[in-house]
């Protein structure tokens, strides 16, 4: 016999999660879960042609960087596709107010993509949660164009970076991006978003560049530290420059979690197996490092692709953890050893150049991240 005193909490807690699912296609949405309809939401998109996102507010401009050409035709046809970005100045992307749902970030950038920082912050915060260059956020930190194939960031011809990263926010968002560069800038973007309830569960995003040329402890490299509070790490992009011939990673990641010291609670086998390749990532057919490029993993880069076990040669690489995010409850660290080999079977400890961006949720506040390179050690590679 049910007991209804146990019951009604039992149906409310089950009517909870039912309404929390229904409205996750507004939030949320894939091939799983498209054909549903959550008529509490609305899509907005932000562009040169519509700063604000308003709605019915697209295509107004009457001046812009394509005026001249629209002159004949006037407003409405394509009068403000871009924004020119001053040297040493910041642009506001967008400033969107919430609760709501960042679901895709597209642009195209001229310049130097090292010289150009990206940052994101929620709910009003002062401290970005996101900080990094443009290019290395899209996981092409080598300054020349790769094809990224993957599911959260894909780059295609001639220079489109995309990002499909989910990054859910409550009060509001904010995403500027400032030329450092001694160049002014030209910047085709858009974002898209919905405008829906977020669920309480919902991690804010995170992603912190980090680099070292050469790197400061000779075989050890730090990723991504002082993280505190609950959250899970989804992804890793490097840029290395080698300075040895040979093979330069055998080094093993390791991922620290919640009081972790000495020892970690995730320890990888080598730099290609993290990246889910094997091997030296060598063709076993031409002895060539084989770029790849697939939803989850990938060697995107090889500069100069011709060579192989080369001094001055470098690479990038990305894992995104979508399938197997590594949770964390307290805090968090990661590193990654820089490993070659001596004569006789024996490793060796490396100093390449490396170029990091660490990608993760968490609840806020978050720490402070580090402060940014100069304009000296971000040319380093």
């Amino acid at each position: 016999m049910i007991n209804k005193r146990m019951f009604v909490p039992i149906l409310l807690s089950a009517l909870t999660t039912l309404s929390t699912k229904a409205s996750l296609p507004g939030l949320n949405a894939d091939l799983a879960n498209l054909y549903q309809v959550d008529p509490a939401a609305e899509s907005r998109s932000i562009s040169p042609e519509n700063l604000t996102g308003g709605k019915g507010m697209g295509g107004m401009a009457t001046a812009g960087t394509g005026a001249n050409a629209a002159s004949q035709l006037g407003q409405g046809w394509k009068v403000s596709p871009s924004v020119v970005i001053k040297a040493g100045t910041t642009f506001t992307l967008a400033d969107i107010d919430g609760p709501g749902y960042i679901t895709h970030v597209w642009m195209t950038p001229t310049g130097n993509w090292r010289h150009e920082i990206l940052r994101f912050y929620w709910d009003g915060e002062t401290n970005a949660s996101v900080e990094c260059p443009a290019g290395d956020f899209f996981a092409c930190g080598l300054g020349k164009y790769c094809q990224i194939q993957s599911l959260p960031v894909c780059v295609n011809p001639g220079s489109a970076f995309n990002c499909y990263w989910p990054m859910p926010f409550r009060k509001g968002a904010r995403i500027t991006l400032e030329n450092i560069d001694h160049q002014d800038m030209v910047l085709y973007y858009q974002i898209d978003y919905s405008r829906a309830k977020v669920p309480q569960n919902a991690g804010y995003f995170h992603a912190q560049f980090r680099c070292e040329n050469p790197i400061k402890t000779r075989g050890l490299y730090t990723i991504l530290d002082g993280v505190q509070g609950a959250g899970q790490y989804v992804g890793t992009y490097l840029a290395i420059k080698v300075h040895n011939s040979g093979w330069w990673g055998e080094g093993e990641i390791k991922f620290y979690l919640d009081g972790d010291t000495q020892f970690p609670t995730i320890c990888g086998t080598g730099t290609e197996d993290y990246f889910c390749g094997s091997y030296n990532f060598e063709n076993q057919e031409t002895h060539k490092y084989q770029i790849f490029s697939t939803p989850y993993t990938g060697l995107a880069q090889v500069i100069p692709a011709d060579q192989t076990y080369q001094p001055g040669q470098r690479f990038g690489l990305y894992r995104w953890h979508i399938t197997d995010p590594v949770r964390f409850k307290k805090d968090l660290k990661v590193t990654i050893q820089a490993l070659g080999w001596k004569p006789g079977g024996l490793y060796e400890r490396l100093a390449p150049d490396i170029a990091s961006v660490a990608y993760w949720y968490q609840k806020e506040p978050h720490a402070p991240f580090p402060l940014l390179p100069d304009l000296n050690e971000l040319d380093g590679h």
